[in-house]
């Protein structure tokens, strides 16, 4: 059987599985750890594996290299990138900067090492807002690179950070008509929404949260059931941690299908994972400067979040 083959090729070869929750749920249920970004960051820092095997997009296993540049990091696919860190191209976003001289930059960890070197703290869905209100009131603060994210954090907390034009393709697709239809057929359920979501999403929402924080609100809710608006990887921890309620995927505007998938994230498969570990390939490199200028910006976030007790 490949899943107790992926475990015994772990254990030989002294490799943690990292996964993310928008992985296919047979690849979360071999994961060693299962959590959302800050979470998988938290993990690749602290691992005493001598591999690391991230199974999500090519960002988190750069950003799990950055922060063990001492560890063999592998990513199943390579071609698992991330619409949203694709959206913010270095060479524009160095030009960007200059253009906004005397601004922190504060960029999602949903970008590359190189726009990581060019940042001065970097957040996740679940610290950006607190990290944000971590500045004085009157900072200067450039935010990238999600258009939707920077929205909501500045209508919460009244700032006018500097937004980059990018966007998650999987949270900019969510459909408000047929969300509002399912609430028609489904009055009771609760709506979730992760804050990547267009501000009219947002608006019709019972809740928004991180990845981890939906999962969370949901578990300890008294409400059985919900309507789900972030990428419908995350249903299957829902359901696993509350068997006895109903999770119901916000769907897609541009699709007939009744839930919202990345495809990126759903090109890691169990065969590729098992592949990548037996034969310890595709790997991810990273040259030493980008490492230590992108680690930077990640440890101010882990020490802020830290202190701010996220």
């Amino acid at each position: 059987m490949i899943v107790e083959k992926i475990k015994r090729l772990a254990a030989e070869k002294k490799a943690v599985i990292l996964a993310h929750y928008y992985q296919e749920a047979a690849i979360q249920d071999v994961a060693d750890y299962v959590g959302d970004s800050l979470a998988l960051a938290r993990w690749a820092a602290s691992t005493d594996a001598e591999a690391i095997v991230l199974c999500g997009v090519h960002f988190m296993a750069e950003t799990a290299k950055i922060l063990s540049p001492n560890k063999r990091v592998f990513l199943p696919d390579l071609a698992a990138d991330c619409s949203l860190a694709d959206s913010c191209q270095p060479t524009e976003f160095a030009a960007f900067v200059k253009r906004h001289p005397d601004h922190t930059v504060i960029s999602y960890v949903n970008t590359s090492a190189a726009i990581k070197t060019m940042t001065d703290v970097v957040v996740t869905s679940s610290n950006a807002r607190q990290i944000v209100d971590s500045f004085p009131p009157d900072a200067r603060l450039i935010f990238a690179p999600d258009r939707n994210l920077g929205n909501y954090i500045n209508s919460v907390t009244g700032r006018k950070m500097v937004l980059w034009e990018g966007a998650c393709h999987v949270h900019e697709r969510f459909s408000l008509e047929k969300i509002l239809a399912l609430k028609g057929d489904f009055p009771n359920a609760l709506v979730l929404a992760h804050p990547e979501c267009k501000s009219v999403i947002l608006k019709v929402a019972d809740y928004i949260g991180s990845t981890s924080a939906l999962l969370n609100y949901a578990t300890k809710s008294e409400s059985q059931e919900f309507i789900v608006a972030t990428e419908s990887g995350i249903l299957h921890e829902m359901q696993e941690k509350n068997p006895d309620k109903s999770f119901i995927p916000a769907p897609p505007n541009d699709s007939t299908c009744a839930c919202n998938e990345c495809s990126f994230m759903k090109l890691n498969t169990l065969e590729k994972l098992y592949d990548c570990l037996k034969n310890e390939t595709p790997e991810i490199f990273l040259d030493t400067a980008t490492i230590t200028a992108a680690a930077k910006p990640i440890l101010r976030m882990l020490e802020l979040s830290n202190k701010l007790g996220l």
